[in-house]
């Protein structure tokens, strides 16, 4: 087991990052699946979604979203979990694999070779998003009208 087993917040940074992910980013990074068994095959379901106004509202149920998820077990006995948005079972198993293997040796591999380029695209993402939002941003500004 490496080290990540012992701290929760390294797994949950990259749990949510695969599940972030493109489904199709996920295939390209990770073509070749080990051989594992299901311990729950990937099932579809519905998540209540929950909202507070201004971020400090009382709760409020918003509505209901699509999930996928699954565990799985590799040959070695080590144990990964994924729950992604929407009904891509794919994504789900993909984002289950790379979760048990990063609980392995193969930890600094996955890392590098998936999650560094995972992280890269999202961080691109959000900088086109930050970008496209300041290209909107109006600049209020007050002349003195000499009233004083």
């Amino acid at each position: 087991m490496s080290s990540l087993s012992s701290d929760p917040q390294p797994r949950r940074a990259y749990m949510g990052l695969l599940a972030r992910a493109p489904a199709h980013r996920l295939a390209e990074l990770l073509p070749d699946l080990p051989t594992y068994a299901w311990l729950r095959a990937p099932e579809i379901g519905a998540v209540m979604v929950r909202g507070r106004m201004g971020a400090t509202g009382a709760p409020f149920n918003l509505g209901e979203m699509s999930v996928t998820r699954c565990v799985l077990k590799l040959d070695d006995g080590t144990v990964g979990h994924a729950h992604v948005q929407g009904r891509d079972k794919a994504h789900a198993t993909r984002a289950a694999l790379i979760d048990a293997l990063m609980q392995g040796a193969q930890a600094n591999q996955i890392e590098a070779d998936v999650l560094a380029p995972l992280r890269a695209d999202e961080a691109a993402r959000r900088e086109a998003q930050a970008q496209k939002a300041a290209a909107t941003k109006v600049e209020f500004f007050t002349m003195v009208r000499g009233e004083d």
